[in-house]
């Protein structure tokens, strides 16, 4: 196990990158405690898996230190590193029986038959393997191939992290829970780091302790789920995290304080005098239908199973709100009231003020 740090990393797939475009990284600073769970969050082509695989040393930066604990490693091979790096799709040995799958990795470093039983043995118990550890891995499913994958990075000693990359893509929906809940457990029993890359906002929630959003190749913020949630930083974590996603309107700022449609609205924080773009940000959760209010007009109500997730246009623009199952909810026009201890300001983007990011 080691702590990582990445010390003003950025990288090109240019040979001579000129424009803040032609970087798939944007230089970061990152530190990840020994033995922590995270995950890497974005959408496709934000640069998760390229700082996965600079990690891994499968790509060396163009710019900047990877370290292990207190040593410079950013030169270093993949098999220099001790990293165990589960993919996307399941890589294992068709023609070899579970055990030797997970037997392999040990074998191969020249561990002793004793040893190599004893490891397998528990590896085999943690993953659910044992009762296929003389089955051929060729017959095996989809699911069972990839605990096969991470059986093979849990059965090393000597491993500094663990890397998933997407490791579900190719699992069955109603199994994806199991596995996901199958990670969190073995991470609380081994106590590995553990980097998860993701484009799946559930998969991140429940693994990981802290998230790191991505997102057109920079780090927009990390925290944990719940700071993600109740505190975006930015409107794309804010969209990003959350089904639906945070409400973003844009606003007039008068001595600091948010006006809609010439309503002044309650917010958390007070904007900067030289504000221009300014947005506030509210998630659905804790917008309500009031006796005084924003007017609003009911646009539709879908069906979302415990709640209702209604559809207005407030202000000339799309607010949602959830209403819980069997709660009255007013058909025609209304008018919305937004919880002041969740409603905030951003502009271009960034929270601002006491808090903000920028």
């Amino acid at each position: 196990m080691a702590k990582i740090t990445l010390s003003h990393l950025k990288h090109s797939y240019y040979p001579n990158p000129t424009k803040s475009e032609d970087w798939a990284l944007k230089e970061l600073n990152l530190e990840w405690d020994d033995g922590g769970a995270y995950a890497l969050l974005g959408p496709s082509g934000c640069g998760k898996t390229t700082l996965l695989n600079i990690i891994s040393g499968l790509l060396i930066p163009s710019h900047g230190n990877v370290i292990f604990d207190e040593e410079d490693v950013t030169d270093l091979p993949p098999e220099e590193r001790h990293i165990a790096q589960v993919f996307q799709f399941p890589v294992v040995y068709d023609t070899m029986t579970v055990y030797d799958n997970l037997a392999f990795p040990l074998r191969n470093r020249g561990i002793d038959e004793e040893t190599v039983k004893s490891r397998v043995t528990e590896i085999a118990e943690m993953t659910d393997l044992t009762a296929m550890l003389d089955r051929r891995a060729s017959g095996l499913t989809a699911d069972g191939k990839q605990k096969i994958s991470l059986g093979r990075g849990l059965v090393r000693n000597d491993v500094n992290a663990i890397l998933f990359d997407e490791p579900l893509t190719v699992i069955d929906p109603h199994l994806k829970f199991q596995l996901r809940s199958k990670l969190k457990e073995l991470h609380q029993r081994i106590q590995n780091t553990m980097i998860y890359v993701t484009h799946d906002q559930t998969e991140a929630l429940t693994f990981a302790d802290k998230v790191v959003v991505m997102n057109v190749g920079e780090v927009v913020q990390i925290g944990t789920p719940e700071e993600l949630f109740e505190t975006p930083q930015h409107t794309f974590v804010g969209h990003f995290i959350g089904s639906p996603g945070m409400n973003v309107l844009p606003c007039e700022i008068k001595n600091g304080a948010a006006f809609l449609n010439g309503s002044k609205i309650t917010t958390t924080n007070k904007a900067p005098k030289d504000i221009k773009k300014a947005e506030i940000g509210v998630r659905p959760e804790y917008v309500t239908f009031s006796d005084k209010g924003i007017d609003a007009d009911i646009v539709k109500v879908s069906d979302a199973g415990r709640f209702n997730i209604v559809d207005t246009m407030c202000a000339g623009q799309s607010v949602k709100l959830l209403v819980q199952e069997g709660a009255s909810i007013p058909t025609g026009s209304a008018k919305l009231a937004f919880a002041p201890n969740s409603t905030r300001i951003y502009s271009d983007g960034w929270l601002v003020g006491e808090g903000g990011a920028k």
